[in-house]
């Protein structure tokens, strides 16, 4: 058995944990949530919006879900068939209830600090006489991804909002790491279990495992860094049409951009706005900020593709040892959002299928709690995202 702490970081270990270990880790997760919170207080910027969610709104989120999900939801032991439409509960605070609903004003920071403990002693209470089953802990596993994702989700407003890393409290921030390039990888063709399979929590966008066929590839070892990306620019990529889906040379126009969102300078090496401040990134680092209109325009230029979601997954999982790193940014792969056979969702789905076309990302960030990097996970956003800890790699045509 795996010390708590090194289980505390175990995507696989985590989604089976029981309740012990989910206790741990919801406190984690809240801890975290508040050392979010109170960083951003103390620069002032709690209800910042510009164009997103405030940070107040966001920190919010994960004290709501458990309210809903878990201390109003009579049939949670019932797990994902439970009925959404089932009464609940009186809320724990009727006043945020209706704030959240956009019926009242605001908290102040002390009095949502206040409720966040109220919901997170609620949730481990009931998660201390929770059935130990699937079904009895659904709605708590769910609840640490979902307050994980918050987590990495105010890390992104950070970064939009051009957070201070200055000062105390410090950012709950770490800089992206740098890594060597190496040559791409080979891996033959073979048959392929795509997707996950029953048992713990499975988020709803990765079911079920089905086999596909793979044929041999070549894939990146790394996300395409600053260094590969800026080879793009100085060629002109941003001029130029044939590198550009319609789709993406619409978005580009509409834009008006001329690099990646943050990116002052991509010519005679990459400038980047971090933290208020402009700052040049490491060559090795992976580029950042891209849309999937970006991704694929480098990649027509390069004469490569991204790779599919068979690909990406294959080489996560049999290739670590080769050398595939991923980890770094979430990755841009090629496909729409689409759900595997047999796919359902249960009431309280975290990852419903997007009401209107969407792309696919796979990995983690750097940002990402390593409980939740798991090889199998998806997320989808639209084509033209950006605000994402995401980027790419290729693979050959």
């Amino acid at each position: 058995m795996k010390p708590r702490a090194a289980a505390l970081d175990d995507a696989q270990a985590m989604r089976v944990a029981g309740a012990e270990l989910l206790s741990l880790a919801l406190i984690d997760a809240r801890n975290h949530t508040l050392r979010w919170l109170a960083a951003f207080e103390a620069r002032d910027a709690l209800a910042r919006a510009d164009g997103g969610p405030s940070p107040l709104a966001l920190a919010a989120r994960a004290g709501a879900w458990q309210d809903r999900w878990i201390a109003r939801n009579v049939c949670r032991q019932r797990g994902e068939a439970a009925d959404a439409s089932a009464l609940r509960l009186p809320p724990a605070d009727a006043a945020i209830d209706a704030w959240l609903a956009g019926a009242a004003p605001a908290p102040t920071p002390a009095a949502l600090r206040a409720w966040l403990a109220q919901t997170l002693e609620t949730t481990l209470d009931l998660l201390g006489s929770a059935h130990a089953d699937d079904a009895g802990l659904h709605v708590f596993r769910c609840a640490l991804r979902h307050e994980d994702r918050l987590g990495e989700a105010l890390a992104e407003r950070a970064a939009a909002l051009q957070l201070h890393a200055g000062g105390e409290p410090p950012l709950p921030w770490r800089e992206p790491p740098a890594l060597a390039a190496r040559e791409p990888l080979r891996l033959p063709a073979q048959r392929w279990m795509l997707g996950s399979q029953p048992g713990g929590a499975v988020p709803e966008n990765e079911r079920w495992a089905h086999e596909v066929a793979l044929p041999a590839f070549e894939i990146d070892a790394r996300p395409v860094s600053w260094a590969a990306y800026a080879e793009f620019a100085e060629d002109g990529g941003y001029d130029r049409r044939e590198c550009w889906s319609p789709a993406g040379w619409a978005w580009l126009q509409a834009e008006g951009r001329r690099a990646p969102r943050h990116v002052e300078q991509l010519r005679g090496g990459v400038l980047v706005q971090r933290h208020g401040e402009l700052r040049r990134a490491a060559p090795g680092q992976a580029a950042l900020h891209l849309s999937r209109h970006e991704a694929e325009a480098w990649c027509r230029w390069a004469g490569r593709r991204l790779p599919t979601e068979a690909e990406w997954e294959c080489a996560a999982q049999q290739a670590a040892g080769r050398g595939f790193a991923w980890g770094e940014v979430f990755e841009w792969v090629a496909g729409s959002a689409r759900p595997w056979p047999g796919h359902a969702a249960g009431a309280s789905a975290l990852d419903p299928l997007p009401a209107r076309p969407a792309a696919v990302l796979r990995g983690a960030s750097w940002m990402t709690r390593l409980r939740q990097a798991h090889p199998k996970a998806r997320r989808f956003a639209p084509a033209e995202a950006d605000t994402m800890f995401c980027g790419f790699r290729s693979c050959a045509i």
